[in-house]
């Protein structure tokens, strides 16, 4: 039985598992994507995004917890340098899990994790303008009929004004 073993293994020792999941951040932050399989990515997404939080608030504290965990100043620099900019603004969220079919070898199913904010293709780009606001069933009908007929009375209504000028 396995109550309340809610960590995935990943078929390896605690120690190895903590290297494999420091190398996969730091090779994230470095490249902001990489390819791995869907459990190791599923398991860097809970290991990443609280060190991508503290790197929201640039202090030499949260600098020292981040540093323990990846051992690398230059993912740390970058870390706190670009990636906190990016996503200052961002609630939490911080990366996205795209699966991308079996490997041919042993089956294992491929997935790409990468950092949301550094996506052009589906977020906001550089120079692009923001997207539309997003499409709701409630209430979003009647505002549009409402605007409708208010846009409609106005012609109307300078029609009227322009023949009561004549």
């Amino acid at each position: 039985m396995r109550h309340g073993d809610k960590i995935k293994n990943l078929g390896r020792t605690a120690s190895h598992r903590k290297a494999l999941l420091t190398n996969l951040a730091i090779e994230l932050i470095q490249h902001k994507r990489i390819v791995t399989t869907l459990t190791k990515a599923k398991s860097l997404r809970t290991w990443i995004e609280p060190l991508i939080t503290k790197a929201k608030d640039n202090s030499t504290h949260s600098r020292r917890v981040v540093f323990s965990y990846l051992q690398n100043k230059e993912a740390v620099a970058e870390l706190f340098g670009a990636v906190a900019e990016k996503v200052a603004s961002r609630p939490g969220g911080y990366t996205r899990i795209l699966k991308l079919g079996i490997r041919t070898g042993d089956n294992a199913e491929k997935a790409m994790i990468e950092l949301v904010d550094f996506n052009e293709i589906y977020g906001k780009g550089k120079g692009e303008a923001a997207a539309p606001a997003k499409k709701t069933r409630r209430a979003g009908g009647a505002k549009k009929k409402a605007e409708a007929s208010t846009e409609a009375a106005a012609p109307a209504a300078e029609t009227t004004e322009e023949k009561s000028a004549e």
